[in-house]
């Protein structure tokens, strides 16, 4: 029977392994971006232990600036926007976001960060319903009673006392997230190119953080020993944006938002297998509930 089952499942993955080489992976993307992002968080944790949450962030933008920066100048991409403040406003938003996010991944066990990073679609529910003035349906009710619910749960069990504030910080970088995908939805609508849109992000955080690590610290010392983690923050992020990109391009909304909380399974698998991380019943449930409120969510 085994056998059977076997011979049946190999045509399927050289199919999608066919379809991936050949750029054609559809909402598959995301499946490619949420292993990249759970890299790149895990990196952000081994990183940690050399440079603070403001150096690695720095890294992460500059890299994905010059990166994509070289891809459009090769293309012949147009980079000057009159937009910018629209950029600017985005940029700000989404640099608090990822400032947060690095932040709690440095302090809290990794399943438990990302997954308060990942509240980012009730945020932007809400953001939607004040701000467009959105009709409250019953999945949209559903999704936030349901989110809401699965951050109390998550927290309560899992948090220590002392780690609070770390966790105040993951869950303001999914309201923040959530802020900043209703910029991006704005910058769309007034038909920036979604290139664009990302290398402003990138090229501004990059300022912001440089002006940051100058006016504090300084940069930390760079060796042989430690800048693996910074090209793996650097790389893994870049790649992750870059399929996360392609798979709302050539995907189905509903089904790359589904895809997209792989992130969250990966980094619990990760977080069990590098650092020993356990989570409770009550967090697993709280884990599995916050998905579940983001796909009602994402369905709107």
């Amino acid at each position: 029977m085994s056998s059977v089952s076997n011979s049946s499942a190999w045509p399927r993955v050289q199919g999608y392994w066919q379809r991936l080489c050949s750029g054609r992976l559809g909402a598959g993307w995301m499946v490619v971006a949420s292993l990249f992002f759970a890299l790149m968080s895990v990196c952000v944790k081994f990183g940690a232990a050399s440079f603070g949450s403001v150096e690695l962030l720095f890294y992460r933008t500059l890299f994905g600036a010059l990166c994509l920066g070289a891809m459009m100048r090769w293309r012949g991409d147009a980079i000057v926007t009159p937009l910018w403040r629209g950029h600017l406003k985005r940029s700000v938003i989404g640099y608090g976001s990822m400032y947060l996010l690095f932040y709690a991944i440095t302090h809290l066990p990794l399943a438990t960060a990302v997954t308060l990073n990942y509240t980012s679609s009730l945020f932007f529910a809400l953001v939607c319903l004040v701000r467009l003035r959105e009709p409250l349906t019953r999945s949209t009710v559903a999704a936030l009673v349901l989110g809401f619910a699965g951050i109390v749960l998550l927290l309560r069990p899992t948090i220590s006392a002392d780690a609070w504030f770390a966790a105040g910080m993951g869950l303001g970088s999914g309201a923040c997230a959530g802020m900043a995908l209703f910029q991006v939805r704005e910058l769309g609508q007034m038909g920036e190119a979604p290139s664009r849109v990302v290398f402003w992000f990138f090229a501004i955080s990059s300022l912001i953080g440089f002006v940051l690590i100058e006016a504090g610290q300084g940069f930390s010392p760079v060796t042989p020993v430690n800048v693996w983690p910074l090209l793996g923050v650097g790389l893994a992020g870049m790649l992750g944006q870059l399929a996360m990109t392609r798979a709302f391009k050539e995907g189905r909304k509903y089904l790359v938002a589904s895809f997209a909380y792989l992130t969250v399974a990966l980094t619990t698998l990760f977080g069990v297998l590098l650092w020993g991380d356990v989570l409770s019943f009550g967090g697993v449930l709280a884990i599995v509930l916050i998905i579940f409120s983001g796909l009602l969510a994402a369905q709107r």
